[in-house]
C-alpha cells in the first residue's frame, strides 16, 4: 500500500515546490522594473544569467539516457541534459561528488520514466515541476546545502 502511495506523494511535494517556486520568483511589475532601470556595466561583456546572486552553475559532462520500457521493449529514448545550481565558490565539490549525483539523478530519472512520466504532453508545466523537484530532493541528498536547483537544460524524447 505504501508504494502505491508514493507517487501521489511525490507529486504533492512537487506541487508545493513548484507553487512555492512561482510565489518566490514571480515577477516584479512593471512600473516597479521602471523604478529600478538596471546598472549599466563597465565592460563589453555580456553578463551571465543566474537565477539567484551569489549561485552558480554548473553543467555535468554528460547526457542521461532514459529507456523508455513496455512489454519487455524499449519503445522510446529520453535524453536529458542536466545542470545544477550551487552556492557560489561550490563548484568543486559538485565536481568532486559528480558520480555519486550522476548515480541518484539517474535513479530518479528511471523512477520518473516508471511512473509515465514521460508519456504524453510530458513536457507540460506540472510534469516538468514534478521531475526538477524529485532530481532537487536526491540532489540534495548527495551536496546538502551546496544545492540550490536542479536546471533540465535539454529535452528530447525519440520514439523507436
Amino acid at each position: 500500500m505504501l508504494a502505491k502511495m508514493l507517487p501521489l506523494f511525490l507529486l504533492l511535494i512537487g506541487l508545493a515546490a513548484g507553487g512555492g517556486a512561482g510565489v518566490v520568483l514571480k515577477p516584479e511589475p512593471e512600473n516597479a522594473q521602471a523604478e529600478h532601470p538596471p546598472e549599466p556595466t563597465t565592460d563589453h561583456a555580456t553578463p551571465r544569467p543566474e537565477a539567484h546572486k551569489g549561485s552558480e552553475i554548473v553543467k555535468l559532462n554528460n547526457q542521461f539516457v532514459i529507456p523508455l520500457v513496455a512489454k519487455d521493449r524499449i519503445n522510446a529514448l529520453v535524453v536529458l541534459s542536466l545542470s545544477i545550481e550551487t552556492t557560489a565558490g561550490r563548484t568543486a565539490e559538485v565536481y568532486d561528488r559528480e558520480p555519486k549525483l550522476r548515480d541518484v539523478l539517474l535513479q530518479a530519472l528511471f523512477d520518473h520514466a516508471n511512473r509515465g512520466g514521460f508519456q504524453g504532453e510530458f513536457t507540460k508545466a506540472r510534469n516538468m515541476d514534478v521531475l526538477r523537484s524529485a532530481l532537487g530532493d536526491v540532489a540534495q541528498e548527495v551536496l546538502g546545502d551546496a544545492i540550490m536547483g536542479v536546471l533540465i537544460t535539454e529535452i528530447a524524447r525519440q520514439d523507436v
